[in-house]
């Protein structure tokens, strides 16, 4: 469902288990993961700096990408010279969709328990 014909449910599953334990691979590996930091936030200030206008999966404040409002969440965003100037709408499974819209819930619930 990702707009790309490679993409095939099989391929994300797979995907989906190598990427589900590879952070605590990582760390068990290495003993921690501070390059990968390093380089993500490397590429970040390479795009507002050079106006690259990169698609990169950062947090930041959703106004209507998948039904979502006023709330921060990582999603893939276009990023440049003057920060997030759009997020990308990737088509995601109904499940997926569910979960991201119930993270932002629970996020929301949240914070209303801490604002003061």
């Amino acid at each position: 469902m990702s707009g790309l014909p490679e993409c095939t449910p099989g391929f994300q599953n797979a995907i989906f288990e190598r990427t589900k334990g590879s952070g605590a691979e990582v760390i068990k590996r290495k003993g921690g993961a501070g390059w990968a930091v390093g380089l993500a936030i490397r590429d970040l200030i390479h795009c507002v700096l050079l106006n690259k206008k990169a698609l990169l999966p950062v947090s930041s404040l959703l106004q209507g990408a998948y039904g979502i409002r006023d709330i921060c969440l990582s999603a893939p965003s276009v990023v440049a010279r003057g920060g997030v100037e759009k997020h990308a709408e990737l088509k995601l499974w109904p499940k997926e969709l569910t979960g991201l819209q119930n993270s932002a819930k629970a996020l929301k619930e949240t914070l209303a328990k801490v604002k003061v």
